[in-house]
């Protein structure tokens, strides 16, 4: 069985660094192949990991449409072929694979780009299938998704079963991501459980007006964050976050959170 751990936040609040945390604490205390998705068009979830990128899953849908256009000259397209006798649906199949990003303890596929003019429906169908065909191989799968979830059922027909939302510790940062988390409502998948946690607080407590507006919010409040100068350093040197120690206020923060899991 695979477990997916989807996470969501506004931009800039933390989200992929805690996804980058989240999967170095799958690979270093659960059993089981880890797959990483990059649902941010942004595509920067490999240098929290370490990990080159060299094309993204939007790279092939455009390199496909590219084809069938060709194809179609040729009349093979109408079909269902590309040129050869390729299908659509093994072309991406193939190019997906090779797009995987393998790491020691992990593999990381990233979705890159929205879509352009024209359409893409069928492609992303096709997408979708393959996406969650590879991540049948795996017993975990962590998805750090765009700031909202618009578009997480068009990513994947797997059901989540944490979905993580991340905020930072302001008023206005907990009103984003209360909108966020509501739309898990509209989504076609099942997301079985949906967590709030929040990031770079200043100190050890709390503080009131945060607290207050946490309780009104009907999301459990998963866990916090501390301020880290050692993750400042990181991220001012572009060494990988996930290289960051196991004592890290950070990784131990979130461990932390994921040991309450069911995971």
């Amino acid at each position: 069985m695979t477990t997916t751990i989807a996470l969501a936040g506004k931009g800039g609040v933390g989200k992929t660094t805690t996804a980058g945390m989240v999967i170095k604490y799958l690979t270093q205390t659960k059993p089981g192949a880890v797959l990483a998705i990059d649902a941010d068009p942004s595509s920067n979830l490999n240098m929290v990991l370490g990990l080159d990128l060299d094309w993204t899953v939007g790279d092939i849908r455009e390199g496909l449409l590219e084809k069938v256009q060709d194809s179609l000259l040729a009349g093979g397209a109408a079909m269902g072929t590309l040129a050869g006798g390729v299908s659509k649906r093994e072309y991406l199949d193939y190019e997906i694979r090779r797009s995987v990003s393998e790491g020691d303890d992990f593999d990381l596929v990233a979705m890159g780009k929205p879509e352009g003019p024209g359409c893409y429906c069928a492609v992303n169908h096709n997408l979708r299938e393959v996406v969650d065909s590879i991540s049948k191989n795996y017993r975990y799968v962590v998805i750090d998704n765009e700031a909202g979830m618009e578009h997480l059922s068009r990513r994947t027909t797997r059901d989540v079963q944490h979905l993580l939302v991340v905020s930072d510790p302001t008023q206005r940062g907990l009103v984003a991501a209360e909108r966020i988390a509501a739309f898990r409502h509209q989504l076609d998948i099942k997301i079985e459980h949906t967590w709030l946690i929040l990031n770079r607080l200043p100190g050890a407590e709390m503080p009131a007006p945060l607290q207050a507006r946490i309780e009104e919010m009907g999301i459990p409040l998963l866990g916090t964050i501390r301020s880290d100068d050692q993750l400042m350093a990181f991220e001012f040197s572009g060494r990988p976050l996930i290289e960051l120690g196991d004592d890290s206020p950070v990784y131990t923060a979130v461990a932390a959170m994921m040991d309450k899991l069911d995971l």
